[in-house]
């Protein structure tokens, strides 16, 4: 059997512009994809972290180090710029891969420059210490 886990988030990325126009997507800086091991084209839930707005939507890869974080197509009516967003991942594990996965989660700063990088495990339990 599969289980869903995280495999990837960044958090507190902060909306520099929006684009109902454009034809769908998530536009963010490949500085902050390449450090969260995101891909262009892959699916991502986002999260509002100031309004509740939650939608799924795939990323583009924009310029690096630009800060940009852009929310495209229809999913650009349901933020502003300068509201801060959880972009997560999930991906699907076996039973024998739980124990050493870890998730990659990246803090973004004002700025969306990496603040912090974090390693979440999905172990249910510490090992006993010896």
């Amino acid at each position: 059997m599969l289980r869903k886990f995280l495999r990837a988030k960044i958090h507190q990325a902060v909306v520099t512009d929006r684009d109902p126009e454009y034809v769908g997507s998530a536009t963010l800086d490949a500085t902050l994809l390449r450090a969260a091991g995101l891909r262009p084209n892959e699916a991502v839930s986002v999260y509002d972290i100031d309004n509740g707005a939650r939608f799924e939507t795939y990323l583009i890869r924009g310029a690096p180090d630009s800060g940009t974080v852009g929310i495209n197509g229809a999913a650009a009516r349901l933020v502003n710029p300068g509201d801060r967003l959880i972009v997560a991942c999930y991906g699907y594990l076996t039973e024998a891969e739980l124990d050493d996965h870890e998730a990659r989660v990246i803090v973004a700063g004002e700025r969306n420059e990496i603040a912090r990088e974090l390693t979440y495990e999905s172990v249910a339990e510490p090992a006993a210490p010896v």
